[in-house]
């Protein structure tokens, strides 16, 4: 009887944790002009999600993430830009003016949400999953600095990152979308 009731046990608790699990798709984060932007609304594309700053060294990464947008999305892949001010307050501006800066100065097109905290106590739930093994099942992945780059395959799946330093258009980043 122990032994069944020891059984029982393990399942249960291998069902909760697998259905604790969640992916990319669960989520629902706001457009940088406030409206519910569900993430499974990307179901079946590539997504490249990076946490941005208008007043980094690395904001000209905005011109090669619009260019990486422009050749291989919307259709089967697409960028998420998520402004933070989590390094340096590099990114002091409201969400109207960062939509602003980015649409004048680097054209931007790709998807823009609001300004959130991508790590510390107030880090948004999508940055969690992305950051730590136990939320996406693959990695922990701190967030270094702005534009730092996350991967997701079309799934929904964690399919792994690229340093702030990292060019939006590296080699490793082109063969993870053309694959």
């Amino acid at each position: 009887m122990k032994k069944i009731c020891l059984f029982i046990i393990l399942c249960l608790g291998m069902l909760s944790l697998s259905a604790q699990q969640k992916n990319f798709d669960d989520f629902t984060v706001k457009s940088i002009d406030g409206k519910d932007f569900p993430l499974s609304s990307l179901k079946g594309k590539k997504v490249l999600v990076v946490n941005v700053a208008s007043k980094c060294g690395f904001t000209p990464q905005y011109e090669q993430l619009q260019a990486l947008y422009e050749k291989y999305g919307p259709d089967n892949f697409v960028i998420i830009g998520f402004p933070a001010n989590n390094f340096m307050k590099q990114e002091p501006g409201t969400n109207e003016e960062i939509q602003e800066f980015c649409k004048i100065n680097y054209g931007v097109t790709f998807p823009m949400m609001e300004k959130i905290s991508v790590k510390g106590k107030d880090i948004h739930p999508l940055y969690k999953w992305l950051t730590q093994k136990s939320e996406n099942g693959k990695e922990d992945a701190k967030v270094t600095w702005n534009f730092q780059k996350f991967m997701i395959n079309e799934d929904g799946s964690w399919a792994g990152y690229a340093k702030p330093k990292t060019s939006p258009d590296d080699q490793s980043i082109i063969d993870w979308i053309e694959k």
